[in-house]
């Protein structure tokens, strides 16, 4: 096919112009055009090269003048190598932190012994003192196959940006399907230093790490939070390939977690970013405020443990001294969660989740007079009230999940008696009420808001439907139950005062709601709703109180064993061609794993 007539005549130019003459990138086109060689275009000497050696000298001189040729040649050695088990996700992070936190090389001191130096590869510091290429349409060869890519973009020299571009009336999807997939087989050495995949064709695009499924690319919708956004290829460019923004992202928000022994490698969505700058700017000012840094709000299922992780990572390299973090919940499982996520995307270092957690209130108060990078805490581990303050020389941040729950009550006080100096910001799921106002004195108002409605509109999390099940226990009609209850009062003899009373409890339907009948019908229809369609995840009640929390638990034990039972009996007599399907709703029945809060 010709190139005049391909999608880049539209989507290609548009993008190139845009990195070159309002972002600053230098934009060239190699399609016929580039010329290899030490001297030629862009100093290749095959099509199989991908890591631009000119520029990647060039930056490790003016970023470590203190380098000579032999170190130079070890560090691209360095950065080179790979062995030849490793998968690409295993190289890719193994060169993301060489890329971002320097390449070791060797250096003689004057005695004529040896030591081990980072060289900087990338200016985090200072945005243009890094080179920014887009190439267009560069050929690239594999083992086997050959292939021209639309966009990649260099930073001093190494491919961190790749580019798939489709014209505007073929769907999305189809880059990722038919274009970067096929890459991964036949190029997959340009993948290597790879940090973000943009996928476009112009009206919308979305963005993605390696390793990552088509499901989890995101849109970059908004420069700023209260934006409308727009899914289209310029915002996208804007917010990520703005010098400033894309080293930032690289430096401070890119995590490989390791969890569940597999590894994935997680780019902050837009709402993350915004929200945790928004976050830093708080923390840079946190004299100015009182130490009230304020509550994020992003709404259930947008990734609010990550936001965690990434605030501590980007405080961690961008402020000076060594501040301790105080992660703050008021559970024993979300306290493992989150210590674990922390552990597993590497922030601990090589120890172990567990040695930073609080054992008990005497064991925080010691963690607390030491220095360590991360403290993990119940709420109610501060729990001594006649603690001394301490006022440590450095920085002490409380990240406190679920917020709106751990700010009342003693333990909150003690907290605040013993870190006066302390910096807060509350995390939470869910919007605060009008009347609260101690998350608000603690805190601080929202620094970062994205609710649920926002979540939704940008596919982050699922949206929410309200299903009446009303006819579904219709037979709790009682017409005469009012009838009923007022012969009971007549009949009891009661004063006037003891009358008004009682009629004042009927009257707020707590006896009804809470009646026996009605409460076993609601959890006979529970266990119909969901026994036949359960297979994973979480389904909630919410009681208006603890007993009937309680009561509501233990009629759902009875009526899911119920189920279970029926079903063990089915599948001794039914058809074989219908036992596989009856077994594997037996195994999914017993997977579930009731709980009360």
């Amino acid at each position: 096919m010709s190139y005049d007539y391909s999608e880049n005549i539209l989507v290609q130019e548009s993008a190139g112009n845009l990195l070159r003459d309002e972002l600053g990138w230098d934009v060239r086109f190699a399609y016929n055009t580039e010329v290899l060689g030490k001297n030629g275009t862009f100093g290749r000497e095959s099509y199989k090269e991908i890591l631009l050696l000119r520029y990647f000298h060039e930056a490790l001189k003016t970023l470590n003048p203190w380098m000579n040729e032999s170190q130079i040649s070890e560090a691209q050695k360095a950065l080179e190598s790979r062995l030849s088990t490793s998968s690409p996700l295993q190289v890719n992070e193994e060169k993301y932190f060489l890329i971002r936190d320097g390449i070791p090389v060797t250096v003689k001191k004057p005695n004529g012994q040896t030591e081990t130096k980072k060289a900087a590869v990338i200016d985090f510091q200072n945005p243009d003192n890094n080179y920014f290429l887009a190439v267009k349409e560069l050929k690239i060869h594999g083992a086997l196959y050959r292939r021209r890519t639309d966009i990649v973009g260099f930073v001093n020299g190494i491919p961190l940006l790749f580019v798939e571009l489709k014209k505007n009336t073929v769907d999305v999807r189809n880059a990722y399907d038919d274009n970067y997939t096929d890459y991964q087989d036949t190029i997959p050495h340009l993948f290597y230093y790879n940090a973000f995949l943009m996928l476009s064709n112009g009206t919308e695009a979305k963005i993605g790490t390696l390793g990552s499924k088509y499901e989890f690319f995101h849109e970059w919708k908004r420069l700023a939070e209260k934006e409308q956004g727009s899914v289209a290829l310029e915002t996208m460019l804007r917010g990520i390939c703005k010098k400033e923004n894309f080293l930032d992202l690289f430096e401070n928000f890119i995590l490989y977690d390791h969890s569940g022994g597999h590894t994935a490698k997680i780019l902050a969505r837009n709402h993350q970013y915004l929200g945790v700058n928004e976050a830093i700017k708080a923390y840079a000012a946190r004299k100015l405020n009182d130490g009230k840094l304020g509550v994020f709000w992003h709404t259930q299922g947008s990734g609010k443990s990550y936001s965690m992780v990434f605030l501590a990572q980007k405080v961690r390299r961008k402020f000076e001294g060594s501040p301790t973090f105080v992660i703050l919940t008021d559970r024993e499982e979300l306290n493992s969660q989150i210590s674990d996520t922390f552990e597993n995307c590497g922030l601990l270092g090589k120890t172990k989740a567990a040695k930073f957690i609080a054992t008990s209130g005497d064991d925080l108060v010691q963690k607390l007079k030491g220095n360590p990078s991360f403290i993990f805490t119940l709420i109610q581990k501060f729990n001594k009230s006649s603690a001394e303050p301490i006022y440590p020389d450095h920085d002490i941040i409380i990240m406190s999940d679920e917020a709106h729950r751990s700010q009342y009550g003693i333990f909150a006080d003690n907290m605040m008696k013993l870190l006066p100096t302390a910096a807060r910001i509350g995390f939470t799921g869910t919007p605060l009420l009008s009347s609260d106002n101690i998350t608000a004195r603690t805190f601080g108002g929202y620094v970062s808001v994205y609710d649920f409605k926002r979540a939704v509109e940008d596919g982050a999390t699922v949206p929410l439907y309200y299903e009446n099940r009303g006819e579904k226990i219709a037979d709790l009609h009682n017409p005469k139950i009012t009838e009923q209850i007022l012969e009971a009062i007549e009949n009891a003899d009661l004063d006037v005062d003891q009358q008004d009373k009682l009629e004042a409890e009927f009257a707020k339907e707590l006896h009804l709601l809470t009646a026996e009948p009605r409460l076993k019908s609601i959890a006979r229809d529970f266990v119909n709703h969901y026994f036949d369609l359960w297979t994973s995840g979480k389904a909630m009640f919410v009681c208006l109180n603890k007993v009937t929390c309680v009561r509501m638990y233990n009629y759902v034990q009875e009526y899911w064993k119920e189920e279970i039972g029926k079903l063990k009996a089915k599948i001794k007599t039914a058809a074989r061609q219908e036992t596989q399907e009856l077994e594997r709703r037996l195994r999914n029945g017993c997977s579930y794993q009731p709980g009360a809060e």
